[in-house]
């Protein structure tokens, strides 16, 4: 039985920074123009590797704001 791909994460913002990575849904340019040629596996492992690059950023921004402050001496 051959396994059906997932939707594509395409989030309709479809802007590049300059690092050629869309800033909508994190695919890369290659990944965008190849997510429709690409087996049901590679779309999988592209969303795969977004679901973990979301939560790289997610622990990223809970670790940046977690309530701690930084004292900077004055004189």
């Amino acid at each position: 039985m051959t396994q059906a791909g997932p939707t594509s994460p395409c989030m309709n913002v479809c802007v590049l920074d300059a690092a050629r990575i869309c800033v909508g849904c994190g695919r890369t340019l290659d990944e965008i123009a190849r997510w429709g040629g690409m087996s049901a596996a590679e779309q999988w492992q592209v969303v795969d590797r977004l679901e973990q690059m979301r939560q790289l950023r997610q622990d990223a921004t809970t670790r940046g704001s977690s309530g701690s402050t930084v004292s900077r001496a004055t004189g």
